[in-house]
C-alpha cells in the first residue's frame, strides 16, 4: 500500500483529512520531529481504532511532513507512489 494509499485510509476510517488529524496531534503536543510514535499509535487507535500501519503513516508525516523519499516515487515496490508530496486536504479534492 502506497503512503497516499495509507492516508486516504485514514480519512475514510476516521472521517477527517490528514490536515484535520495533524491539527488534533499539534493541539495534543504530537508535532514535530521528536514526536513518540508510540504515542501517536496509542491515540490514534484509541479515538479512532486505527491499526499500527495506518498511524505510523500519520507519524511520518507528522515528523516530516508530506515529503516522501524520491526511491518510492513510481518504485513498483510495496510503498510506491505518484509523486513525492502526500496529499493532506482529503480525497475528495486531490488534483
Amino acid at each position: 500500500m502506497s503512503f497516499q494509499a495509507y492516508l486516504d485510509t485514514i480519512e475514510k476510517k476516521t472521517g477527517k483529512t490528514p490536515r484535520q488529524l495533524l491539527g488534533e496531534a499539534k493541539e495534543r503536543g504530537f508535532d514535530g520531529p521528536n514526536v513518540v510514535a508510540g504515542d501517536v499509535v496509542t491515540w490514534l487507535t484509541a479515538d479512532y481504532g486505527l491499526g499500527r500501519g495506518h498511524a505510523m503513516a500519520l507519524v511520518h508525516v507528522i515528523k516530516n511532513g508530506p515529503k516522501i523519499d524520491p526511491k518510492h516515487v513510481d518504485s513498483g515496490g510495496t510503498h510506491s507512489d505518484e509523486s513525492d508530496l502526500l496529499w493532506l486536504d482529503g480525497a475528495a479534492t486531490k488534483p
